[in-house]
């Protein structure tokens, strides 16, 4: 009953926080117009934000680690709420960026969640409570960017103080009811191991590890390609099937629906009848195939149809990816392998916008599709190899929680 109740917790805690970042995400752009940003300094707030993360998750992930989920979670969501404050109060662009990076450092929020429910479950239940992230990710990208653009024609600043009242709501929540994952029992245990330093080199070290490193691995490229996917999936509507923004927005709203089906409802009964890495290996397939359809889909029908599986894939991958990761690894480093991993994620998140937006403008809207879907051609023998015919020697996990 406690588990289920702390599921609970961070199922709201998390789509509260997802509404929050939604809210203010697709106004970003006219928000720096407004003060004169050209387009190239607009694509430069998403990177620096990223940028930060890149740095920020895995150490905030690894101090979590050796001080509990719960300090840095409220950690994490002060800055949100700061970062939101001074997003609402900026009246120039240094002001917008310093907002955005300082969110992005301190901000590590989803994977301290992840981290939390890693800390109470069990192997068998892991990738069904991580699942919670990804449907509450779903439920927040369905509703907070029609909240924004609703709030917006009071003004830009109007939708960034309903985000920071979103974090205000949040922080409350966690600390009046979500208790501290890492128990004392926990605690004896973690303190009977040396405790891995909270450096950058140990951090990476970990793609080098016969367990990790594959998994990272394909965390990166998986990311990149369907980051090319999700940057530029508008400028796809528009240009390969001409749909206006309002058309778009329906679409994601649908892509949103599917992710809470997957990752809520799917992903339970797939991990209750296969291997974890055998869902990552027919998750990469399904994922190279529905990509390639994506990049010459003729029509509005058959992009709904092709986005289905393209959502069972991405759900999947998602959630089995960070499942293993946390079966692969020590129980003092969960937070900064989970960490490393969002910040692979943010990494993809860097490079993806421009690399799709030099596809398209080059090549045509369908070579957004046949690249993304190259990246993760790039991976099936590698996943095949490394996931289901390698048998990696390594010492396993220190005791996880048991439900």
């Amino acid at each position: 009953m406690k588990q289920r109740s702390s599921l609970a917790i961070l199922f709201v805690y998390v789509i509260v926080e997802l509404l929050g970042y939604s809210l203010i995400l697709p106004l970003l752009p006219y928000y720096a117009t407004a003060f004169g940003a050209q387009p190239a300094l607009v694509g430069l707030l998403g990177t620096a934000n990223a940028l930060a993360q890149i740095i920020g998750a895995p150490l905030i992930g690894r101090f979590s680690d050796r001080y509990g989920r719960r300090p840095l979670l409220i950690l994490g969501t002060a800055a949100s709420l700061a970062a939101f404050v001074m997003l609402g109060l900026a009246r120039s662009l240094p002001l917008l960026f310093l907002s955005r990076i300082f969110d992005g450092f301190l901000g590590g929020n989803i994977s301290l969640a992840q981290a939390y429910i890693t800390d109470i479950t069990d192997e068998k239940s892991r990738a069904k409570g991580l699942g919670i992230i990804g449907a509450a990710f779903g439920i927040g990208f369905i509703i907070g960017p029609a909240m924004g653009g609703l709030l917006s024609r009071w003004g830009y600043d109007v939708p960034a103080f309903a985000a920071a009242g979103l974090s205000a709501i949040n922080l409350l929540w966690i600390l009046l009811s979500l208790p501290e994952s890492l128990t004392a029992e926990r605690r004896a245990i973690l303190a009977m191991h040396p405790r891995p330093p909270i450096t950058a080199r140990a951090l990476l070290e970990a793609l080098r590890r016969p367990r990790v490193g594959p998994l990272l691995h394909t965390r990166l490229f998986y990311s990149l390609a369907f980051g090319i996917f999700q940057a530029n999936f508008a400028l796809f509507a528009l240009y390969r099937l001409g749909l206006e923004s309002q058309s778009t927005g329906y679409i994601l709203a649908y892509v949103g629906l599917l992710a809470v089906l997957v990752q809520g409802v799917a992903i339970g009964r797939l991990t209750a009848r296969f291997a974890e890495r055998q869902l990552i290996f027919m998750g990469v397939i399904l994922m190279t195939l529905a990509l390639f359809a994506w990049g010459f889909v003729p029509n509005v029908p058959l992009l709904l149809l092709v986005l289905a599986p393209l959502a069972l894939a991405g759900g999947t991958l998602n959630t089995v990816l960070n499942s293993l990761l946390t079966k692969a690894v020590a129980a003092d480093e969960v937070g900064g392998t989970l960490g490393l991993s969002a910040a692979l994620q943010s990494l993809a998140g860097v490079i993806a916008p421009a690399l799709g937006g030099l596809l398209l403008q080059r090549l045509g809207a369908w070579a957004l599709g046949v690249s993304s879907s190259l990246i993760m051609a790039s991976l099936i023998a590698f996943t095949w190899w490394h996931l289901l015919v390698e048998k990696p020697t390594q010492a396993g996990p220190l005791p996880q929680a048991q439900g």
